[in-house]
């Protein structure tokens, strides 16, 4: 957060200030990303080593751009999230 307040300021733009609650449900969010993010990928990495035993080469393709999609998927998801609490000061 510090970081992108510092961001705003090098750019001109007043400094949006966060409350107390808003930098916590910011923490919060990333928490429960981190926490979606684990989960999603020791459960595709399980398949993938799987996969990669069985020798089936393509399913180990589609199963590691699966991990980064859904990677990137719940980061713009969490990213969205975090956006709109600090929306609420504005």
């Amino acid at each position: 957060e510090l970081a992108m307040e510092r961001l705003n300021a090098s750019e001109g733009e007043p400094a949006n200030t966060l409350s107390e609650e808003q930098k916590n449900r910011l923490a919060e969010i990333d928490n429960v990303y981190k926490s979606k993010i684990a989960e999603r990928e020791i459960f595709l990495k399980s398949t993938l080593v799987q996969a990669q035993l069985d020798q089936k080469w393509e399913e180990v393709e589609l199963i590691e751009k699966q991990i980064q999609s859904e990677r990137v998927r719940l980061e713009e998801e969490r990213d969205d999230k975090k956006e709109k609490v600090r929306k609420e000061s504005a």
